[in-house]
């Protein structure tokens, strides 16, 4: 079933995933002034889609692949403002997960002030190396060139398609690295009841 979508988006962009025996076409929808992001899904030959499933995620801190295994960026300032940015796979787990798509799409060129900027779409694809085939994690992230504030806004917003398998997988690193934070940060209090 295709997603009817309003006025408010006039981009998209679409990629080919291969997923179990066939594919995914996943669309990117987006307004070329907003950095607002959907995704809409087809699967294409994909014999058993009831083992699938696919989550969405606007804040990408919420996603438990994001949390455990990617490092995400914040920053403001007067004219930037950036949540969420993807920054770079983990170093403990650059074996277990593989970066296997970054691609940028520049969409315009934008002078403000003198100074150069493009509004850009990127899309980062991952998956698992254990279950290259069952899993896919996408990023989207909308740099966004707002004239009228002389500001860049960057937004994502991720797309999990993923069997049972992988999410298991997921779930028990996620729990290690809860584990590793707990101790952390028991180790950091501990130390400063030390020093204090």
């Amino acid at each position: 079933m295709s997603l009817i979508l309003g006025t408010s988006f006039d981009r998209s962009y679409t990629i080919r995933v291969p997923f179990l025996d066939g594919f995914y076409n996943i669309g990117t929808f987006f307004n070329k002034k907003s950095s607002f992001l959907l995704f809409n899904v087809d699967a294409d030959h994909i014999q058993d889609q009831k083992s699938v499933k696919i989550n969405m995620f606007k804040n990408l801190r919420t996603s438990k692949f994001c949390e455990t295994f990617i490092n995400l960026h914040d920053y403001k300032k007067t004219n930037l403002d950036i949540v969420n940015q993807y920054d770079s796979i983990k170093d403990e787990y650059k074996t277990e997960v593989n970066l296997f798509i970054n691609e940028t799409i520049n969409m315009s060129k934008v002078e403000v002030e003198g100074k150069t900027f493009f509004d850009v779409l990127t899309i980062y694809g991952f998956t698992m190396n254990t279950y290259s085939n069952e899993f896919i994690y996408l990023i989207a992230e909308r740099q966004n060139i707002v004239r009228k504030l002389s500001k860049k806004i960057v937004r994502t917003t991720g797309i999990q398609i993923s069997t049972t398998n992988p999410i298991n997988l997921i779930n028990e690193y996620h729990e290690e690295f809860k584990k590793s934070m707990n101790k952390n940060t028991a180790v950091i209090s501990k130390d400063s009841i030390k020093i204090l």
